[in-house]
């Protein structure tokens, strides 16, 4: 990485200390309310009548950040959970907002939850945003500029990822399918992955980024007719991403169209805590000038219901 090009925070190739953490945290602003775009609208879903006969709006955690920056909240930690919670179906876990910035993971998970009344055959857990500080200041990170997309283990230092983790294992049940909500932004490479690069004292090296919908599956169970069957659905609604040049997707080889594997679980994704045999992680492109909002949270849903058609059809 040339000086030019180096983050403004920190010294080139030495991990930030506190201090430039600080610097960091000292440099956010709230820019959009948690409260009103999303609480807000929680709530008048988990109000109307088909909604409410399925489906509870439960608090599992509170994220005390009212002092961190100016404008900050203690953030209430939400999740759309089956009122006919039953131990011999199938259950299923969606995860948006992880990273707080990712607009359409958030919206995405909460339209899917406005029709998730459809489903009676499943259990339904809806974690809809799991970093709202990371949603008000369009963030990536806690306010520890710590990912909490790389945080799910145990012994977590972040909290947004502690708590989630906390509140499914209390609920003593077998997670069968997990959709992690997400996006690939222009912003990856304009600001996320270099100040990563600067946090950790290492050169920043961007990737292309992929024009269009693809899904991030498990190394170790990557369950691909599962992942073809989500593409598949979410093909009817947008388009999805080509590989570059050297037949990758961010760096890593196609495993097949629009799908590439990560290691979830070594790595501390969302997608990787709760041990679902089906899981997946999708990757919306909202910059492209392919798409405008509603499309990209039709993606997002497209992908849940994709997921959940290919396993209750496998199971009956």
């Amino acid at each position: 990485m040339s000086k030019e090009q180096q983050y403004p925070i920190g010294d080139e190739g030495e991990a930030w200390l506190d201090s430039h953490k600080a610097q960091w945290l000292s440099q956010q602003s709230i820019k959009r309310s948690f409260f009103d775009d999303v609480m807000s609208k929680a709530h008048k879903i988990s109000a109307e009548p088909l909604v409410s006969e399925q489906l509870t709006l439960v608090q599992y955690g509170e994220l005390s950040y009212c002092d961190v920056i100016e404008g900050a909240s203690d953030y209430p930690l939400l999740v759309f959970k089956s009122k006919h919670w039953h131990g011999d179906k199938k259950t299923l876990l969606v995860t948006g907002g992880v990273h707080g910035y990712e607009t359409s993971g958030v919206h995405g998970a909460l339209a899917f939850a406005e029709t998730a009344h459809e489903f009676t055959n499943v259990n339904v857990l809806v974690a809809f945003c799991v970093s709202p500080w990371g949603y008000e200041t369009i963030n990536r990170w806690n306010p520890s500029a710590i990912d909490p997309n790389r945080s799910f283990y145990q012994g977590s230092p972040a909290p947004e990822s502690a708590a989630l983790m906390t509140f499914v294992k209390s609920l003593n049940t077998t997670i069968d399918i997990h959709v992690d909500l997400h996006e690939t932004t222009d912003t990856d490479n304009s600001e996320f992955r270099p100040a990563l690069a600067a946090r950790d004292g290492k050169i920043n090296t961007n990737w292309n980024i992929p024009d269009g919908f693809y899904l991030v599956g498990d190394t170790i169970k990557p369950e691909p007719e599962f992942q073809r069957c989500v593409i598949e659905r979410v093909e009817k609604v947008t388009h999805i991403a080509p590989a570059d040049d050297n037949n990758c997707l961010i760096g890593v080889p196609l495993e097949q169209f629009g799908v590439i594997n990560y290691a979830t679980v070594e790595l501390g994704l969302c997608a990787g805590f709760s041990n679902a045999t089906y899981c997946t992680t999708t990757e919306v492109y909202p910059d492209s000038p392919l798409v405008d909002d509603e499309n990209c949270i039709a993606a997002q849903v497209a992908a849940v219901v994709g997921a959940l058609d290919y396993v209750l059809n496998q199971t009956h």
